[in-house]
């Protein structure tokens, strides 16, 4: 199958391989060192999530809200029923933090849905000849928000517990022993301590990238059929990525809600 069923005839890599192979090529700087697409669309996404919640506070009204009022107070109901069933203890930061985390990686997750040639085509004509518009399909960009959460999580635990607390808390959970014991168990505590803090943003980073990486590829691949099967098929996983966008989105979230809740507690 040639790249021409997927692109409508347009010029471009010869094969279904190097096609495949082309959309999944990043965008990067002349070092290497930087996928630029990755950087300058999560911004942009960034900017639009920024944006649009600070319209509709300056349109909030006690009367009868807009419809933007509405969905963005559904997301925030949605948000704080989260945060207030998760983390108990009290934060300014949490919220917002949470809300930030769903709307943003919401809206990098929907990058999806563009069809797959659309922006490619675009940028083509400026010169751009590789883009991947889905951040969360980078395992850069998952990895660096999960390690954004991992700082979170130890400035939690050192506000809540202080230097000293946290500090102890690594060398006696999670066997707290007492008298010589402890001295002998305080590295194997160390140890499994290291452990489940880096799990955690381990494990986010790539549950978030397997998803959307996977979704991406899925569409490449619809791409690739002719242009009746692509409606046949697309349409239907179109729909049903929908519910994995929100709700990779939602877990990244709530797991970074409990993270911190966790962080704050007295072991």
């Amino acid at each position: 199958m040639t790249t021409e069923h997927a692109t409508g005839g347009h010029a471009g890599p010869a094969n279904a391989t190097e096609y495949i192979q082309h959309h999944l090529s990043h965008l990067q700087s002349a070092d290497g060192t930087i996928n630029l697409d990755t950087f300058w669309v999560s911004a942009i996404l960034g900017l639009i999530f920024l944006g649009i919640f600070s319209l509709a506070s300056r349109r909030a009204t006690a009367g009868v809200p807009g419809k933007l009022q509405n969905f963005v107070e559904w997301v925030m109901e949605l948000v704080n029923d989260t945060v207030n069933s998760a983390f108990h203890a009290k934060s300014a930061v949490i919220a917002p933090l949470a809300i930030t985390i769903f709307v943003w990686v919401w809206l990098m997750n929907a990058m999806d849905f563009l069809p797959v040639d659309a922006l490619p085509r675009v940028l083509e004509l400026f010169g751009v000849h590789k883009l991947r518009v889905v951040p969360t399909a980078d395992v850069n960009h998952t990895f660096g928000m999960s390690i954004g959460v991992l700082l979170c999580i130890i400035g939690f635990s050192i506000k809540a517990k202080g230097i000293g607390g946290w500090g102890k808390e690594l060398f006696t959970a999670p066997f707290h022993a007492h008298g010589p014991a402890a001295i002998l168990l305080a590295p194997i505590n160390f140890l499994f301590q290291m452990l489940e803090l880096l799990a955690k943003p381990i494990s986010l980073s790539l549950r978030l990238f397997g998803n959307m990486y996977a979704g991406e590829l899925i569409f490449i691949l619809i791409a690739l059929l002719p242009w009746w099967a692509q409606w046949l098929l697309g349409g239907p996983w179109a729909i049903f990525h929908i519910l994995i966008v929100t709700l990779q989105a939602f877990v990244f979230m709530a797991l970074t809600v409990v993270y911190l809740s966790l962080a704050v507690e007295k072991h």
